[in-house]
């Protein structure tokens, strides 16, 4: 007996949002969606009950945009077990060792879907155990123990409750991500991450320091600046001793990198035109319909053919090697953690960042602060550390973008034999070719295997790139591809499901 058999009846019980039975309407979606995304900022604002220590540390704070989550409430996850849980599925499909027949077979659909809700379960309980309960991230707070329990060292007692409030969230976001999948527009992981990075980007427009926020928006900035008023913040004075002189040395400095924030505008702006144009770029391979005379269409093959999501499954990884240093770190402490290994210093928040050892050099940039040594920056780092940091998060981002994407085309039927069965079971065929599934594969291995490797190589530099300038709102360069991009596919998919409604033979013609 193998492992299907043994497995299937927990499989097949896992609890699933049921599917649509019919067409579902437009305006209905959009409401499902609307309602889902009102939950999640909802949960984001729930803080964790016993959490104490004023707020704990963000260990995922230069991740947060990606994982779309919420420090200190019940949201403190995000999407990360999700994404996780796919990186392991993906592996081990890649490597055919789950023996999964995900494409022709019911069967070993539903195993695979159940097979998924396992494992994201498993890493709720494997990232947020150690959470909780290692390294004091999220520290209980005593005064809930003595009203609680009667005594404030049953601290352990609270720490419970608040994994138990982690695992909660962490199940909503999984079948609030189903609900969207299967009732609303477009994927829940993407709008998730489209409304995070969303909170930041105005936030790093319009935030004004006077009413809490930690530095002032882009805007409020500029307009002090004009006014003259440099208590805003415009210019550090305790650098530049010379109030309001732009044009010296520190001001360049600021007005750039600093406050001012002129090259992190100018990289949002030309990651949006770049992603954007990408997007469009594509090989058109023309279709004709047998079943009806005359119709023809066309099968795009994008430039960014994955799309920028195995971004996440990238940057995914790079976070839970960063989570697993902070883990030892905590556990081991200074003098324990071999040197060669990672070392680190304690930031802003109490977070430890890493400045030496494996641990540092396998950490991303995450803005112009962590390499340009020539400006002071860096950390007190060597030139040479810095170029080797920078030289090991490029080749991570581009040869992990391109691996990721070639298995996110592979376990999601966009492959050359998976997409060459479905054009030929809707009845269309390549004009002046025989009519025949490897024919049509055949021409589809021409472009979508080496643009599938381009296309991730291209991602994965940008998103180094824009770390690397910096971008508004401090967002990081991953989270910004995979927002304009989604945002790119929303559209499209809206548009789409306009064209369905106001021609419903078109959803006959095309399923």
């Amino acid at each position: 007996m193998g492992w299907k058999d043994t497995a299937e009846p927990l499989l097949t019980r896992m609890p699933a949002v049921q599917r649509p039975e019919g067409h579902v309407p437009f305006k209905r979606k959009l409401a499902w969606t609307a309602g889902v995304l009102v939950l999640y900022f909802f949960l984001t604002n729930v803080f964790l009950f016993g959490l104490g220590g004023g707020g704990g540390q963000d260990i995922f704070g230069q991740f947060r945009s990606i994982l779309a989550g919420g420090q200190g409430t019940v949201m403190q996850l995000g999407i990360g077990p999700i994404v996780t849980a796919s990186i392991v599925l993906q592996l081990l499909g890649g490597a055919d060792l789950l023996g999964l027949d995900t494409q022709n077979n019911p069967r070993d659909q539903v195993l695979y879907q159940g097979l998924q809700k396992l494992l994201v379960l498993v890493m709720i309980c494997l990232t947020g155990l150690p959470m909780v309960f290692a390294g004091g991230f999220l520290p209980a707070d005593p005064a809930v123990a003595q009203s609680l329990f009667g005594s404030r060292s049953a601290t352990g007692l609270v720490k419970w409750l608040m994994f138990a409030q982690i695992f909660v969230g962490g199940v909503l976001i999984l079948y609030m991500d189903e609900v969207i999948s299967k009732w609303g527009v477009g994927s829940g992981i993407g709008l998730f991450i489209i409304a995070g990075v969303s909170q930041q980007l105005i936030g790093g427009l319009v935030s004004v320091q006077a009413i809490g926020a930690n530095q002032a928006g882009l805007l409020p900035t500029w307009l002090a600046m004009l006014v003259g008023d440099i208590s805003l913040g415009s210019i550090p004075i305790a650098q530049d001793p010379q109030i309001g002189s732009i044009l010296s040395a520190s001001g360049l400095q600021n007005l750039l990198f600093g406050s001012g924030q002129i090259i992190a505008l100018v990289t949002t702006l030309l990651i949006f035109a770049v992603v954007v144009y990408a997007e469009s770029v594509r090989v058109e391979i023309p279709l004709s319909n047998t079943r009806v005379k005359g119709a023809r269409g066309r099968f795009p093959v994008k430039l960014i053919y994955a799309s920028v999501l195995p971004m996440i499954l990238v940057r995914a990884l790079q976070a839970n090697l960063q989570f697993l240093g902070r883990i030892l770190y905590a556990q081991l402490g200074e003098a324990g953690m071999p040197a060669w290994l990672g070392q680190y210093q304690e930031s802003g928040g109490g977070v430890s960042q890493p400045t030496g050892g494996l641990f540092y050099y396998l950490a991303p940039i995450r803005d112009p602060n962590d390499w340009m040594w020539f400006i002071g920056a860096g950390g007190g780092a060597e030139a040479w550390q810095i170029l080797l940091r920078i030289g090991i998060d490029l080749t991570f981002m581009v040869i992990g973008g391109a691996i990721f994407a070639i298995f996110w085309v592979e376990t999601t039927d966009m492959g050359p034999e998976a997409t060459a069965k479905q054009i030929h079971n809707s009845g269309m065929e390549i004009p002046g070719f025989r009519r025949n599934v490897s024919v049509i594969e055949k021409v589809l291995e021409r472009y979508i295997p080496q643009v599938t490797v381009i296309g991730g190589a291209l991602v994965g530099l940008l998103a180094v790139m824009a770390n690397m300038l910096g971008t508004i709102g401090g967002v990081s360069g991953t989270g910004l591809l995979l927002t304009v991009s989604i945002t790119y596919k929303i559209y499209e998919e809206i548009a789409e499901e306009q064209l369905m409604e106001m021609h419903p033979m078109m959803r006959q013609m095309f399923g």
